[in-house]
């Protein structure tokens, strides 16, 4: 009787946790509906504009903020929003965009965090930026039929430039962004001055301007000197005696990459009419000395390196880390000029657009594109502030409504080759084999390039060509330094200290 006592309830034990288990999977199953009712205290209201972008970000993590990082995210521009009533974010409306909701695997016992951003600064195409607006953090447990409030309460304030004897900032009117905008636009920059620098008022000091990498700001000035190993190192006599200039990227779509653009306007001509005299009057340096280099990391290394050769007289000489994609041929994985698409390549697979230094793919270019759509206002990417927001902006010709055409399609990735033709001046291998007659004599002694060869946006296979392009050259030879590192991912090696000795090398064997 025991033993039959036993095994009926072992029996029962087991047919409570089928059901359970199976009304989890099934409530798991279900489709998601979540409702998220969204307001803006009255503190707030005055700083609110109407077009902006509202992005609400879900995660399991704790360690940080949602709207720093999640895993879910959904976007949405809201439509004739009245400041004093609440908007609902409704995860079912076709018009919500989502990544990552597909994935998701919940139970009623996780735990999400929840925090939405109001994207509506239009003078940056980012989302963490000053002006933009969010909310606080909450949190609750899974329920695919799930309604939350949340209140925007929170003001993203500008960064400021550290207060420090030998830290500058300068900040510009630029006439010609302003013309062509039809608005003030601002030039900024930041200036770290060498140790010796009060010590010889008389003394003209070498310069190196350091371009951002993806959308950095000229604050990063602030990160390196509060960097106890830097600073140690830089206030010594023995550190090199240069003048190191942090310039802003800052563009109404993202990265202005610093060049000319039909979108962004003449931002190359700004940097080196406008910004870049200022500074130099401030720090007494004479153009004549010929010592005005570069130096830049992933973007920053694109940048420095197509500003040495678009101004092949005006700088003397630049040091690119990493830099994206400078032939066009190799857009990391991608032929801009003959392929179908940038989601899949020409075996029909998807088209990774990240890895691993052991080459395991980990992002598609697929979901790269479905998160920059989802973060733009116009809900595609045309206005992402992201990576490919910015490409499209500072390469591309403008198209219709005053914005930037598309290079290729949001959705299907299907490339526009009339589009993608009209990149080619910003191709800087087919800039170097059109013109090298007049720019190779002009660039002897000036280029210094390093890629690791598992860089972990490919671009280490367009720098690969550029190379091969390099050492094909006659009349004259290039000289340029090109070096790669086996099994080093994407600015591996990128070190400011590393860079401002190797530029004191060179001026040293002057």
């Amino acid at each position: 009787m025991l033993v039959e006592n036993s095994i009926q309830m072992k029996n029962l034990v087991i047919i409570l946790f089928s059901v359970f288990f199976i009304k989890a999977f099934a409530h798991a199953q279900e489709a998601i509906s979540w409702q998220v009712s969204i307001g803006i205290t009255p503190e707030i209201r005055k700083s609110f504009i109407k077009g902006g972008r509202l992005i609400l970000h879900v995660t399991k993590q704790h360690e940080r903020e949602p709207r720093l990082w999640s895993e879910i995210a959904f976007g949405v521009t809201p439509q004739n929003w009245e400041i004093n009533q609440s908007f609902v974010l409704d995860s079912k409306n076709k018009n919500v965009l989502n990544i990552g909701l597909d994935k998701l695997k919940g139970n009623p016992s996780d735990k999400y965090y929840f925090q939405v951003v109001y994207k509506q600064n239009i003078e940056d195409g980012q989302e963490n930026v000053a002006g933009n607006i969010y909310s606080n953090i909450d949190s609750v447990l899974f329920s695919n039929n799930l309604q939350l409030n949340l209140t925007l309460n929170q003001i993203i304030e500008p960064t400021s430039i550290i207060k420090h004897d030998f830290v500058k900032s300068v900040e510009i009117k630029s006439k010609y962004l302003s013309e062509f905008s039809d608005k003030p636009r601002f030039l900024k920059a930041s200036i770290l001055l060498p140790s010796g620098y009060f010590e010889n008022p008389d003394k003209t000091y070498p310069i190196c301007y350091r371009a951002a990498g993806l959308n950095g700001r000229y604050t990063a000035i602030n990160g390196i000197v509060n960097n106890k190993d830097f600073s140690d190192w830089w206030f010594t006599q023995n550190a090199p005696q240069i003048i190191y200039v942090f310039l802003d990227s800052q563009g109404p779509y993202g990265d202005t990459y610093q060049v000319d653009s039909e979108n962004n306007g003449p931002c190359g001509k700004a940097l080196l009419e406008e910004l870049i005299p200022e500074i130099e009057r401030q720090v007494r340096y004479k153009p004549e000395s010929k010592m005005r280099f570069l130096t830049g990391n992933s973007t920053g290394g694109w940048v420095s390196l197509a500003l040495q050769i678009f101004y092949p007289d005006f700088f003397d000489g630049t040091w690119s880390y990493s830099p994206d994609p400078v032939d066009f041929e190799h857009y990391g994985l991608i032929n801009i000029y003959e392929d179908e698409s940038i989601f899949y390549n020409r075996y029909g697979y998807l088209q990774p657009g990240r890895r691993t230094i052991y080459g395991e793919p980990t992002f598609s270019m697929k979901d790269w594109i479905a998160g920059e759509n989802l973060n733009s206002r116009t809900g595609n990417y045309l206005v992402s502030g992201g990576q490919f927001g910015a490409y499209n902006a500072a390469f591309g010709p403008k198209g219709a409504n005053n914005l930037p055409s598309l290079m290729f399609d949001p959705f299907t990735g299907k490339i526009d080759h009339s589009i993608a033709k009209q990149w080619e001046k910003y191709d800087l291998k087919k800039v170097l084999e059109k013109n090298w007659t007049t720019l190779g004599p002009k660039l002897q002694g000036k280029i210094w390039i390093w890629m690791g060869d598992m860089d972990g946006l490919y671009s280490n296979v367009a720098t690969r060509f550029l190379q091969k392009f390099l050492d094909k050259t006659e009349n004259p030879k290039s000289d340029a330094k090109v070096s790669f590192t086996a099994m080093a991912g994407h600015g591996q090696e990128w070190s400011d200290k590393a860079v401002l000795t190797l530029i004191a090398n060179k001026i040293a064997k002057k």
